[in-house]
């Protein structure tokens, strides 16, 4: 059982983005929308709050106002094992978006996910300093992250 879970606050657009996220991850489901009712405080049919699933993982969303925005303070890292994963979540998430340095991005709602190979913790964490310095130079000159470019910076002689 999961004990604790992220919760998400929108202004008034959960609907739209607990849709959106489900659409990009392939093994997701929404289990429950809860609506605004005659009595408020939200517009009336509104969704209020949303339990959903991305790959196994349980959220909340909640429409509540304006109050609150998603900072980069808190980011979801996607983990992937192929570069096609990587160009995948990337693009899908980064549409209408902001992309920004070493697989961060902000998707269209303002929430920060970082896009990341898993191999990467491997090339950093090499014992040779060189060769993990090697792959934070090319990583640090990376938007989207391109595992051959990075294995070929752990490569170099």
């Amino acid at each position: 059982m999961q004990t604790i879970t992220p919760f998400l606050w929108f202004n008034d657009n959960a609907e739209e983005a607990v849709n959106f996220y489900a659409s990009v991850f392939k093994d997701s489901k929404i289990m429950n929308m809860v609506r605004y009712g005659e009595a408020g405080p939200g517009p009336k049919g509104q969704v209020m709050t949303a339990s959903f699933q991305l790959n196994g993982q349980d959220f909340i969303a909640l429409n509540g106002g304006p109050l609150f925005k998603f900072t980069e303070a808190i980011s979801f890292v996607v983990n992937c094992l192929t570069q096609e994963e990587v160009d995948e979540y990337w693009d899908k998430l980064s549409e209408g978006g902001e992309k920004s340095r070493c697989g961060w991005l902000k998707d269209k709602f303002g929430l920060s996910w970082q896009v990341v190979p898993t191999i990467l913790s491997k090339l950093l964490g090499d014992k040779d300093a060189e060769k993990s310095k090697r792959v934070m130079s090319a990583m640090m000159q990376m938007d989207k992250l391109d595992i051959a470019k990075l294995e070929q910076a752990y490569d170099q002689q």
